[in-house]
């Protein structure tokens, strides 16, 4: 998954879009485990918000942090 036996080093630029990258589909993970299982906390209003629109969204955010996390490692390994 990760090559870390690298003998060149990145650049600070390419580093901190890395980490930027990992930090935001972090965010979105956590977003959508909220939603999911935390929503009595959040006090949202069925109303404007159905239960099912809650699951549906934090399906769709669970798999784009996934697509995010692909392209991620897929940038990683071709900069290598």
């Amino acid at each position: 998954m990760f090559n870390f036996n690298n003998s060149r080093q990145k650049s600070p630029q390419k580093r901190f879009l890395f980490i930027l990258g990992l930090a935001m589909m972090v965010i979105y993970l956590g977003i959508s485990i909220v939603i999911l299982f935390f929503n009595e906390a959040l006090s949202l209003d069925p109303e404007r918000f159905p239960r099912n629109y809650q699951i549906a969204f934090g399906i769709l955010l669970i798999v784009y942090a996934a697509f995010r996390f692909y392209r991620i490692l897929k940038d990683n390994n071709e900069n290598e």
